[in-house]
């Protein structure tokens, strides 16, 4: 890549040295910081004024507020009252619910009834001067001639009053603490002392009737419920008792007492019954056995008298078998023994009879003891069963007693209670410091107040150049040019002041000179062969110095050796001639009706050295003269002769002029003139040459001024760099 391309790519800003991504958002970073600083810089003096005024706004408020004196108290709120009749302990545990306590007491504190209840007790409500403290009139609440006025108007005295105390009250609860700062702002120290401390006293006081109301209308209410529960029990013990004397229930002990006695004895009778059933079976079995073999049964052969007369006769018996054995049955002896085992068997059968009826006996005994029993059993089985039945209402009765007892029995005893904690009175909130009457006001701040202003004004001043500098649109930086006209900038070029450009021109010392030959470097890397030879020079409206930046180019380009040639191509309003001191009877508008002679219309500038053709006569249709054939045969008739063509032509602005030249042109250069034209009008002016195909290879800035420049430093020392040591070495 040549040098020429390097320059213009560079000019263009299409030239990166590294890659966009190299400094990452540094860049964006560095830029924003350009972007404010260049705005701050640009709109310094709207900034230094908001802020001078505010500062200014900000003495004399404050020269003007009235002093305020603030008291302030400090009050300590306990979660609840110390628990003095409890057991476990003093103080209470914190617990979830204390910041939902502190708000309530915060929202507590700043209550109206509070603050009017304060107005009241200080008296503040009758006292004229209170109100005019707070720039109240009191004609409208005190009635001319009546200091009190009525109910009604001392209540309206009263709202006005608490309001008052309100708006001038502050609550600010110190962090992670359970303290309070109470604080009153007043235009007199006394009042704020008073009502700090008429506040603090008030709250406890509200603080305690509050509980004690509270404690009052729970009594009232357990006292109602309590006197109908009482009706209730009453009631209900009166239908038990009733209902037993009815049923004629007789109740020692508890139901399950009377239950147990009966059960008892129904087991009781139950075991007697088996086992006299069990003595009537054996009584039976035994009696069965004694009829027909009444000697055979055991009773019988375990009988001691029937077997001693058994034994007895067993041994007359054998006795008797002895004789029989010698003697006849009639033997005396024989007969005698056979009497005694008669007697003695009478006497057995009569045992016998006697044991066998005595087994009856038992055996009847035993059958009547057992349904005798068995009656008893049956008859204690039907009154439990009739105790059961009958105490099913009782026992309704009796839990509609026992229910009704412990209601009352709790309901007294939270009687009892509330009585004794309503007695003890235990307030949870106390006064830590009271309010002093303050010596010193605490506003107004004159350097709080300066700070505000301070802060106030910069912000007035930044949000007002932010403003100006979305609705300004004048180019007052050259590094704007290419973000607002998407146009490379090819320069930029003083504003002259007390002298004039052709002036200027002639001395080659002069920063105009300058400023015009750093454009023409410019120019000459624009392109591969250097300079363009045709060139159009434009600009959006009159006087944005075209017709200058036209001659300068022409003088430096003259100066450097080159064949020049200077053309008026605005037919309108032409001012060449103005400036190289000449008519302007003949020149372009001839050629373009029709004259071949060329050389006529040529003026030779001697001071400047270069040539130059009028506009000539004005046309009455110069665009359709600039329409047609003749300017391109124009154009490159001079280009045969000489190196470089520069036609000063028209302002693009409302004129198809412009962009008709410029398409016969190599190039066109637009001049924009900084701090007054638009950007929107000077992108339309672009925007009409692109739509021609005219190509714009740059812009210069002109009447540029560095003092008002957004950034303020750079252009001027440039511009006045060496003025001194060249009049030196011309001395």
């Amino acid at each position: 890549m040549n040098q020429a391309q390097s320059v213009r790519q560079f000019t263009s800003g299409s030239v990166a040295l590294l890659p966009a991504d190299a400094f990452g958002g540094q860049e964006e970073q560095v830029s924003l910081v350009r972007q404010y600083t260049r705005i701050a810089w640009r709109w310094r003096k709207v900034i230094a004024g908001s802020i001078a005024a505010a500062l200014l706004a900000g003495i004399i408020v404050t020269l003007l507020m009235t002093r305020q004196y603030t008291a302030q108290s400090t009050i300590e709120i306990a979660r609840e009252g110390n628990a003095i009749v409890n057991i476990q302990g003093v103080e209470r545990d914190a617990t979830a619910g204390d910041q939902e306590f502190y708000q309530t007491q915060y929202g507590l504190l700043k209550a109206r009834s509070l603050a009017e209840r304060v107005a009241t007790q200080l008296r503040l409500v009758d006292d004229p001067r209170f109100f005019e403290m707070f720039d109240v009139d009191p004609i409208t609440l005190f009635p001319a001639g009546d200091r009190g006025g009525s109910a009604g108007d001392r209540a309206r005295r009263i709202r006005v009053a608490g309001a008052l105390l309100l708006d001038n009250v502050d609550v600010s609860p110190l962090r992670a603490s359970r303290l309070i700062d109470l604080s009153f702002t007043s235009p007199d120290p006394q009042i704020s002392a008073k009502v700090a401390n008429a506040w603090s006293a008030n709250f406890i006081q509200a603080t305690l009737e509050r509980r004690y109301e509270a404690t009052s209308y729970a009594r009232q209410f357990l006292e109602n419920r309590i006197g109908q529960l009482r009706g209730r029990l009453e009631q209900s013990e009166r239908a038990l008792v009733n209902y037993a004397s009815q049923q004629r229930i007789l109740s020692v002990g508890t139901e399950k007492d009377s239950n147990s006695i009966l059960g008892t004895n129904l087991e009781t009778l139950n075991n007697e019954l088996l086992k006299a059933t069990a003595d009537r079976v054996q009584a039976q079995a035994r009696y069965e056995e004694t009829r027909g073999r009444s000697g055979e049964t055991s009773e019988a052969l375990g009988n001691a008298a029937l077997n001693t007369l058994r034994s007895k006769r067993a041994e007359l018996a054998a006795d008797y078998q002895r004789l029989l054995l010698q003697f006849k049955p009639e033997y005396p002896g024989a007969r005698a023994i056979a009497t005694q085992l008669a007697q003695l068997d009478r006497s057995i059968a009569r045992e016998e009879q006697r044991v066998g009826g005595s087994l009856e006996g038992v055996y009847r005994g035993a059958v009547e003891r057992e349904r005798a029993l068995q009656e008893r059993v049956q008859q204690l089985t039907d009154d439990v069963l009739d105790l059961r039945r009958r105490s099913i209402q009782y026992n309704i009765l009796q839990r509609e007693v026992d229910t009704n007892r412990l209601l009352y029995n709790a309901l007294l005893q939270r009687y009892r209670e509330i009585g004794v904690a309503g007695g003890v009175g235990v307030n949870n909130v106390s006064v830590v410091d009271d309010a002093d009457v303050p010596e010193r006001p605490s506003s107004p701040r004159l350097v709080l107040n300066m700070i505000l202003a301070l802060l106030a004004g910069s912000a007035i001043g930044v949000m007002l150049a932010f403003y100006l500098e979305q609705t300004h649109e004048s180019i007052d930086d050259a590094e704007e040019v290419e973000r607002s006209l998407g146009v490379p900038l090819l320069g930029t070029v003083p504003k002259l002041t007390g002298r004039a450009p052709i002036d200027a021109l002639r001395d080659r010392k002069s920063p105009l000179v300058d400023a015009y030959f750093a454009i023409q470097t410019s120019l000459q890397f624009s392109t591969e062969s250097g300079v363009p030879r045709s060139l159009a020079v434009t600009s959006t409206r009159p006087a944005e110095g075209k017709s200058t930046t036209a001659l300068a180019l022409a003088t430096l380009l003259a100066r450097s050796k080159r064949k020049v040639v200077l053309v008026d191509g605005d037919l309108r309003s032409p001012s060449v001639h103005h400036l190289i001191g000449t008519g302007h009877e003949r020149g372009v508008s001839n050629y373009l009706t029709g004259t071949d002679d060329l050389g006529s219309l040529v003026v030779h500038v001697d001071e400047f050295d270069f040539d130059a053709i009028t506009a000539g006569p004005i046309p009455p249709n110069a665009a359709e003269l600039l329409t047609g054939a003749r300017l391109p045969q124009l154009i490159d008739a001079l280009l045969r002769t000489y190196d470089h063509v520069i036609i000063d032509a028209p302002p693009v602005m409302g004129l198809a002029d412009a962009p008709l030249i410029g398409t016969r042109t190599e190039a066109v250069v637009f001049a924009v003139e900084s701090h007054g034209i638009r950007a929107g009008l000077a992108r339309t002016a672009l925007q009409r040459l692109a739509a021609a195909n005219a190509r714009i290879i740059g812009v210069v800035l002109t009447k540029f001024e560095p003092k008002r420049a957004s950034t303020g430093y750079g252009y001027e020392y440039g511009y006045g760099y060496g003025d001194a040591s060249r009049g030196a070495a011309r001395a």
